[in-house]
């Protein structure tokens, strides 16, 4: 019995444009930039750990390189996680609603006294490294408010009225629709500037350890 010929595949029976779109379903990129903000790291700073360029990275984030093995391993262990993480599907989907009369309103300090009222957003929020709230800031200089340090980064986005917000070297106003980045390492004092509460919008980013 003669031999069987082997048979040729031509790489033409491979959809290169299938290829790419399977590759991007898995939002390597995204994942890699979720988890580099989480511990809020900088590109430079990651690059440093894993030994690849800044440029590279942030191409790799915005999908417009695709990782090697070798560097996708590197990434997952500084952040501590199986290679198959970056293969698995985003199953979980969210969309919840925080109703203005379902939130619990918090007096912060003395309840003679009152720093501030605190509308706390976290309940639904399912990364506990993030802390979202709305402060009223009551004015008077008695209501001057020291939040507790932590390492990471807050942010806080004035909604009406004016706010001073202090550290140990600089303070600054900030006025309604103004936002302010801040080290969570800072010892800071938020007050109300007028006579007058004052609304801003708090979200605290915990860094992973």
């Amino acid at each position: 019995m003669a031999d069987q010929p082997i048979p040729v595949f031509s790489p033409e029976l491979v959809d290169e444009a299938a290829v790419d779109a399977a590759i991007e379903a898995k939002a390597i990129g995204a994942k890699i930039r979720r988890l580099r903000l989480k511990r809020s790291l900088g590109l430079v700073e990651l690059g440093e750990q894993v030994g690849l360029s800044p440029s590279f990275l942030s191409q790799l984030e915005t999908g417009r390189v695709t990782p090697t093995l070798r560097n996708l391993a590197r990434i997952a262990l500084v952040f501590k996680k199986e290679l198959s993480y970056f293969f698995h599907e985003d199953t979980q989907s969210m969309f919840r609603v925080s109703r203005t009369k379902d939130r619990i309103r918090l007096q912060v300090g003395d309840k003679s006294a009152p720093v501030l009222i605190s509308d706390s957003m976290s309940v639904l929020v399912p990364d506990r490294h993030i802390v979202p709230c709305i402060a009223e800031f009551l004015p008077g200089a008695a209501h001057a408010f020291h939040p507790h340090t932590f390492a990471g980064l807050e942010m806080i986005y004035a909604i009406d009225g004016s706010l001073i917000i202090s550290t140990d070297n600089r303070t600054e106003v900030v006025e309604a629709q103004d936002s302010v980045w801040i080290d969570g390492h800072a010892k800071r004092v938020y007050r109300a500037n007028e006579d007058r509460p004052v609304k801003a919008l708090i979200v605290s980013f915990a860094q992973q350890s």
